[in-house]
């Protein structure tokens, strides 16, 4: 069985085509196109018209080549760009009528169950109870749990572009004012989620994300060309070395830098801040960059549980408000 899944973030739309034979998600090919939609929407405000013609050819192009390499239609979905726009609902209708894709939005809280799924099965039972931390462009997912789901999840408005936009929009680069008001921020929005982690101790950490990637990238974990079962660990105290190099550096001079993209050059400083006052906050020294997250969760929850998981996603979708969080929980006979 063929299956692929498109992933709509701030910055790119990715497909994922995968074999699902024997239970797990093999790669057969990938692909993305950028958009940059962080960089065209406010946060609160419509998606510009041209922005939704973009993204409409986008996945129109993702399912065309799904369809060549033997997959069905994609499992499609959004994140915070589209799930946080006032015009959310004439998006994804505009993708639907046009491409046959049912796009959908998944609840922050959705994305770091399915991203924690998806790093507990990369990770395996032997790293016992797991944290996980995945920064986006628009929000900060966190998660721990003892068994293949999590026991808590919480996804909060602490991306790195929208964080970018709103402290650093007039700043190139930021005065250390700007750096220290966005990091008292994420420090007062975290306390209570990072108390938690704190109290449940978690053995090991993961983090997931383009975000932590290119961050351990900038701190000497080994490039992406050597394959995904590579052990990367980011540790905190580099990470707080990088932050003063980072911030002292224009946009275009940081996109020199080992590991960091001109797309996401403008961004790294603001998910650098999160990735280590997270770390901070949660007690955490080091943790390891995961190559698995929120695209090979759906697909795993795909291949579990068939079909009627996603219908009832996308069901959801439809609702005018934003859609509440999916149960996610499987029974233990299942596993």
């Amino acid at each position: 069985m063929r299956i692929s899944v498109v992933d709509v973030g701030s910055n790119t739309v990715r497909l994922v085509v995968a074999d699902a034979d024997g239970g797990v998600p093999l790669p057969v090919h990938t692909a993305k196109w950028r958009l940059r939609l962080s960089e065209q929407v406010t946060p609160g405000e419509p998606i510009p018209e041209q922005a939704v013609e973009q993204l409409v050819h986008a996945v129109a192009d993702a399912s065309r080549t799904a369809a060549r390499w033997g997959a069905a239609v994609p499992l499609a979905f959004a994140t915070a760009v589209v799930r946080g726009a006032s015009n959310r609902l004439e998006v994804l209708h505009a993708v639907r009528t046009r491409t046959g894709v049912d796009l959908c939005t998944l609840p922050g809280e959705v994305e770091a169950e399915l991203t924690f799924l998806g790093a507990r099965r990369w990770m395996g039972w032997r790293s016992g109870p797991l944290a996980l931390l995945d920064i986006g462009g628009g929000s900060l997912e966190v998660a721990f749990g003892r068994g293949r789901l999590p026991d808590f999840v919480a996804s909060l408005p602490l991306g790195a572009g929208r964080l970018t936009h709103e402290f650093f929009e007039d700043e190139d680069p930021p005065s250390p004012e700007r750096v220290r008001a966005l990091r008292r921020k994420v420090r007062h929005q975290l306390r209570d989620v990072a108390a938690r982690i704190r109290w449940e101790g978690p053995r090991t950490a993961v983090a997931t994300s383009r975000t932590f990637q290119q961050l351990g990238r900038l701190c000497g974990t080994a490039p992406g060309r050597h394959g995904p079962f590579v052990d990367r660990r980011l540790h905190r105290a580099e990470l707080r070395e990088a932050i003063p190099r980072l911030a002292a550096l224009p946009a275009a001079e940081r996109a020199q830098l080992p590991g960091i993209s001109a797309p996401r050059a403008a961004q790294s400083l603001a998910g650098a801040v999160v990735a280590h006052t997270a770390m901070k906050l949660t007690g955490l020294r080091t943790v390891t960059v995961c190559p698995w997250a929120i695209r090979e969760g759906v697909l795993l929850r795909h291949i579990e549980d068939g079909p009627a998981w996603w219908a009832e996603v996308t069901r959801r979708t439809e609702e005018a408000a934003p859609p509440d969080p999916v149960p996610l929980r499987i029974a233990t006979a299942s596993t």
